[in-house]
């Protein structure tokens, strides 16, 4: 008798048998409140009727046209509806499956089109488990270890992560990009270094946004030594953080942007967008895959912008993501960490998908607390996850129709 892999762990002890907008219903009928969203995948809540009928109605015309074999509609009509939402002047589309292999392609599409060999990630940030995103992924150790080496070429810059330094956000922004500049001068030259890729907001990092001094410090550096900007905008994109796209926040301005999760809620779907000038520099050959751009999940995608817009779920994103965090201020006002006392450290994030991280009473991390408060959660119907280099961060990701 198979099983499945003694080394997946479950979250929850959930056994999910269907889902309805925030909620997720387990074998007796119990309903539990969903903010984790799959991972922030089910944007347009569990089963939105609009999304379960487009799926349905693609399954009974086409399951499968593959892209570079044959076109389907679902794929052109997505690429074009996506031109109403992507940043300026990124008009040209590829699409996989997952946010892992989205972020490999927008590597090699960097290295191919400026001839330089080398990345620039920054601490904390996660890019996914396959090998050249994991060689990019330092939110934790358990995403990179026991298989090494990895892949070569990736120089790692501090994140401006105010509360991890203990310091304000101007200093720990002036601090990353000094380090930025001592990188540029020591490990990796300008005339090596294709790209920049960074997360508007750390996701398994623990949920720490980025600012506008900083994204502008990328962008200018980007600009004068010729390195191009890639945004992974996988988990912070399709309005997640009350903006359409993360980066909205901070004035970015990317050269690629990287999208999967809420692109079309809990379809596997992802993309890369770029100018068509740098897009069309990617060799020959060097983009493609069996699944990508799959026309039911692509329909999935199309019905899911036209939710996003009519049911103005971006805004509602902002809305509530203001009363949550409202909330959760309130909370830890209740029960500081400080002086020698645990508790709740730091509220922080965007829209919905927000993050408290617990300290103890040394001021370090505790994973220990906020994994008691993400089971007490479970117990009471509210299903949450953890994040942080020590899991010590509990973070709510609610459907964007909460």
């Amino acid at each position: 008798m198979s099983a499945l892999s003694p080394v997946l762990k479950q979250a929850t002890p959930v056994l999910a048998v269907r889902g309805e907008g925030v909620h997720l219903y387990d074998e007796s009928g119990r309903a539990h409140l969903d903010f984790t969203a799959g991972i922030g995948v089910t944007s347009t809540g569990h089963c939105h009727p609009r999304v379960v009928a487009a799926a349905q109605e693609q399954v009974g015309r086409l399951v499968h046209g593959q892209y570079t074999t044959v076109m389907h509609q679902p794929l052109l009509t997505l690429t074009e509806r996506l031109g109403d939402v992507l940043p300026a002047g990124l008009d040209s589309l590829f699409f996989v499956n997952s946010g892992s292999e989205a972020v490999e392609a927008a590597m090699r599409l960097a290295k191919q089109a400026t001839g330089r060999p080398n990345i620039v990630a920054f601490q904390g940030g996660f890019h996914g488990r396959t090998m050249a995103a994991a060689s990019m992924t330092t939110s934790a150790t358990k995403f990179r270890s026991g298989y090494g080496p990895l892949m070569p070429g990736v120089a790692l810059a501090p994140f401006p992560n105010a509360f991890h330094y203990g310091w304000d956000e101007e200093t720990a922004t002036r601090f990353a990009l000094r380090e930025l500049d001592q990188l540029l001068a020591t490990v990796t030259a300008p005339a090596d270094t294709a790209a920049f890729i960074v997360e508007p907001v750390l996701g398994e990092g623990g949920y720490v946004p980025a600012n506008t001094a900083f994204l502008r410090g990328l962008r200018e550096r980007a600009d004068r030594h010729g390195i191009l900007l890639i945004l992974d905008e996988v988990q912070t994109g399709f309005g997640r953080t009350g903006r359409f796209w993360g980066h909205d926040h901070f004035d970015g301005r990317p050269d690629i942007v990287v999208t999967a999760k809420g692109l079309a809620s809990g379809f596997p779907l992802s993309a890369i967008a770029a100018p068509t000038a740098l897009m069309e520099k990617a060799w020959p050959g060097s983009q493609g895959g069996t699944y990508g751009g799959n026309a039911v999940a692509c329909a999935a995608a199309i019905a899911t912008l036209d939710v996003i817009q009519d049911e103005k779920l971006v805004e509602n994103a902002a809305a509530r993501g203001a009363q949550l965090f409202a909330g959760l201020r309130e909370v830890a006002a209740a029960y500081p960490a400080g002086e020698g006392r645990a508790g709740i450290g730091d509220v922080r994030g965007l829209g919905l998908m927000a993050g408290t991280e617990f300290t103890g009473a040394d001021g370090e991390p505790d994973g220990a607390t906020a994994g008691r408060v993400h089971a007490a959660a479970v117990e009471r119907g509210l299903l949450l996850l953890t994040c942080g280099t020590q899991g010590q961060v509990v973070r709510m990701i609610p459907p964007l129709v909460v």
